[in-house]
């Protein structure tokens, strides 16, 4: 997927999208994969808890599992890895890759400090 193009898909107003636009306009590196498998809906509620118990609250990971669920079909995960390694998104799109399901970001590495905007 081109750079352009995953701009544009987080063109959203929510914390998380304005984030990742963000980092992905700093130099971030990232990808996107090639299919869609399954909702991931279960995995990534699993490490929400995990986060939370280790006192960590990822920006809208929250809300994209709930996104990802209401969406009901496969779809495809991107990563975008800011260029000082300080912060992953982790972005979920639909299946054809037209359209940003959800998306939620945290602080690497994984310990307890605010976002860099």
């Amino acid at each position: 997927m081109e750079r352009h193009v995953l701009e544009s898909l987080l063109a959203g107003d929510d914390e998380a999208s304005v984030m990742a636009l963000a980092t992905l306009r700093s130099g971030a590196t990232y990808s996107v994969a090639d299919r869609a498998s399954g909702t991931h809906a279960g995995v990534f509620n699993r490490r929400l808890q995990r986060m939370r118990m280790h006192g960590l609250e990822p920006l809208g990971l929250e809300r994209a599992v709930q996104l990802v669920r209401e969406h009901g079909r496969p779809v495809r995960t991107g990563l975008i890895n800011a260029a000082d390694r300080t912060w992953t998104t982790l972005i979920f799109l639909t299946e054809d890759g037209s359209a940003l399901v959800a998306c939620a970001g945290w602080p690497l590495p994984l310990v307890s400090r605010k976002p860099p905007l």
